[in-house]
């Protein structure tokens, strides 16, 4: 399962094995909104920063957007691997692919063509996030790191190692605290810019497959293998 907060904190998207997106309050939990359209697991979903379209992530290879005004999809993109995470950049312009080549691909949706390709992982790429100034990018593989680009000129920054298996990214809100959600459970939070860890969140009793602050960066939801969602 994948979560993702929209901008105002009233929306929480989900979705996962059953192949649809969904859209719930998220202070009643009323869900308001059901999006079908891919053919294999969604492993990833993310709101634009306008709040207006939402971005899906599949092992399909395609990241499809959804106009939520609409409930209609708005642009498929076909990748050449399956892909396992998406983020939008802060200023809407760009999306970020984690994919399963083992390269980060930064996408510009309007016109529809790859605008870079970050590379150094030496596994598959399971997750992806921007900073919210946008010079940022995190990502996590299955060669066991997190690590950090520079998202202009594609130069690798700062790399964790010896992790379990990461499965979701975020940075907070101010773009201080950078935390990793893992195979084996636990969430993990770091100092974005030095990598100390700071802090470890337990409680799930399977791999957390995705992590979201709240806009106001006092919540952090995190799904997981266990089918539960935890704030």
């Amino acid at each position: 399962m994948t979560v993702a907060f929209s901008p105002d904190g009233q929306r929480l998207a989900s979705a996962g094995v059953d192949r649809m997106v969904k859209v719930w309050d998220a202070t009643s939990g009323q869900e308001t909104l059901t999006l079908k359209g891919h053919t294999e697991v969604i492993y990833s979903v993310a709101f634009s920063p306008d709040g207006q379209r939402l971005a899906s992530a599949s092992g399909d290879q395609t990241l499809k957007m959804w106009d939520v005004t609409t409930d209609q999809e708005a642009l498929r993109l076909t990748l050449p691997e399956a892909v396992g995470n998406v983020a939008w950049s802060p200023d809407g312009k760009q999306l970020a692919c984690a994919c399963w080549d083992n390269k980060v691909r930064l996408w510009d949706p309007t016109l529809d063509r790859e605008s870079l390709t970050l590379t150094g992982h030496t596994g598959l790429v399971s997750c992806v996030a921007f900073s919210p100034d946008g010079k940022r990018i995190a990502s996590g593989s299955a060669d066991h790191t997190v690590r950090v680009w520079d998202a202009t000129s594609g130069q690798e920054t700062l790399t964790l190692k010896k992790l379990s298996l990461p499965r979701g990214v975020a940075f907070s809100p101010d773009g201080k605290r950078l935390v990793s959600g893992h195979y084996d459970g636990r969430v993990r939070m770091w100092n974005a810019t030095t990598g100390q860890e700071a802090l470890i969140l337990k409680g799930h009793t399977q791999e957390v497959y995705s992590i979201a602050f709240s806009p106001d960066g006092r919540r952090l939801a995190s799904a997981s293998g266990d089918t539960t969602v935890r704030l």
